[in-house]
């Protein structure tokens, strides 16, 4: 599914803001403490609350073996003045048809409100579109969770539909809002040239 340069944990990406980066076992106290916070986890459909023990740890190695495969990619955002740090994660993972990415994130509270889940959503565009064959990248929210959408229409966004999946870790139906990107619209407005100029870096 993803480019073969994105299965090699020396890959990131920087920008203004942030670090965009493989995790690594070290995230995981980090992770645990943002995602003990029932603010971040009742935003998402699969993080459960109380965060359990030992989950942090299932996600980097769950994440690093999707890395790895190719099927998906999954990323910390760090703030690059403390890359070591996680403030928050996220990914990219094929729908059913096979074309199509759907797009995941959350940031910690103490980070809310400062424009990086913007920056990191922005980010993470360019890295769907330009590392595969994906037509578009489609992404839900909540509908009590206003912030991600602007998020989401921040970077081109377009709302579709609502539906109300069920959600594992919330143990019912819930209300979401569904946005779509098309590659088209993408490429369109220059950020393919941008991404290759200004974004991209391995070490």
């Amino acid at each position: 599914m993803f480019h073969e340069l994105m299965r090699d944990d020396v890959y990131r990406v920087e920008t203004p803001k942030l670090w965009l980066r493989w995790p690594c076992i070290a995230d995981a106290p980090g992770i645990a403490r943002y995602l003990a916070d029932h603010e971040v986890t009742k935003m998402t459909s699969r993080i459960p609350h109380p965060y359990p023990p030992g989950e942090a740890e299932r996600y980097v190695f769950e994440t690093r073996r999707g890395n790895v495969e190719g099927n998906s990619i999954g990323l910390i955002i760090a703030q690059n003045a403390k890359p070591e740090a996680p403030i928050g994660a996220i990914s990219l993972a094929p729908t059913e048809s096979h074309d199509e990415l759907v797009i995941g994130y959350w940031i910690g509270v103490p980070f809310w409100g400062k424009g990086h889940a913007s920056e990191a959503v922005r980010t993470m565009i360019d890295i769907g579109f330009a590392m595969s064959q994906a037509r578009r990248i489609v992404a839900s929210v909540r509908t009590i969770n206003p912030a991600s959408r602007l998020v989401l229409e921040r970077n081109g966004f377009l709302y579709t539909h609502d539906s109300e999946p069920f959600m594992p870790a919330r143990n019912s139906a819930q209300k979401v809002q569904w946005f779509k990107l098309e590659r088209d619209e993408w490429a369109a407005a220059g950020h393919a040239e941008l991404y290759w100029s200004a974004t991209h870096a391995v070490s």
